[in-house]
């Protein structure tokens, strides 16, 4: 799809009910520091691109920066609430969350490490902190009427992917489209996944530091599964989720079904 801004995908054509996702208008990505200047006409000329919706944090936007996109606003929305961090665990520098793959075969034996790849999904769910950032991520891009809407994070999976989710159940999708989105981080990352999975083995470790590995590198539909439980135990639905925590109204989501179905 472009030439150095992986893991990206559109959502056009995705199949909801009897209707289906608009083609070039809802982006998905990891980050766009190192696209090529095709990448960027790419962006700015064929898709005509409106809004960029950063998920990642301050330090991981100011080490690497995305490249502008004519004609596009750039919003930066940290999803993630590092406050909460376990304080009895050992700090983790930030370079390290910085270069994960380098780390990640030594980080799957922490306890810490296993306990945050298992609720990270639910996390995001629940940390009013979150659900702020998504709150803002969600109305803009109701107030978004021409052009292509493009978000991201670092590896434009996790975070990404909440994100993703969200719009599709916004538009109607059922929990086994929604999956199938978020699994398709792990065609990406597969290669990078089975060869770290094979260092922690060959480090003595198990199938529980595997899982971080698939967590931090691919994505975790199991983990993820589980957060969408989270929603239906608590709301009932990711359309209610989205009503009753992030302000959406009937007219917002005849808005996003209108524009983005066909």
């Amino acid at each position: 799809m472009f030439d150095k801004i992986v893991n990206a995908r559109d959502l056009g054509g995705i199949r909801i009910g009897d209707k289906t996702v608009k083609s070039g208008l809802l982006l998905r990505t990891a980050h766009l520091h190192d696209a090529t200047d095709q990448d960027i006409a790419k962006l700015s000329d064929i898709f005509h691109l409106a809004r960029i919706f950063d998920f990642r944090s301050y330090p991981e936007a100011s080490m690497q920066p995305d490249r502008p996109v004519p004609g596009a606003e750039h919003i930066l929305l940290p999803t993630l609430d590092t406050s909460v961090d376990d304080a009895d665990a050992e700090p983790i520098p930030e370079e390290t969350w910085l270069d994960l793959p380098k780390h990640i075969v030594r980080l799957s034996f922490m306890k810490f490490f296993q306990t945050k790849a298992h609720d990270l999904y639910p996390s995001l769910i629940l940390s009013e902190f979150s659900q702020l950032q998504y709150a803002t991520f969600m109305n803009l891009v109701t107030e978004t009427t021409e052009g292509a809407v493009l978000w991201h994070c670092s590896q434009g999976k996790d975070r990404t992917g909440v994100a993703a989710a969200l719009i599709l159940g916004a538009l109607g999708a059922d929990r086994e489209t929604i999956l199938r989105d978020f699994d398709r981080s792990n065609d990406f990352y597969r290669p990078l996944v089975e060869k770290l999975c094979a260092d922690v083995e060959a480090a003595g470790g198990g199938e529980e530091e595997k899982d971080v590995v698939r967590a931090f590198m691919g994505v975790s539909v199991r983990n993820f599964a589980h957060a969408l439980d989270v929603i239906d135990a608590n709301w009932g639905s990711i359309p209610a989720y989205l009503e009753e925590q992030m302000g959406l109204g009937p007219e917002d989501f005849e808005f996003l079904r209108s524009r983005y179905l066909e």
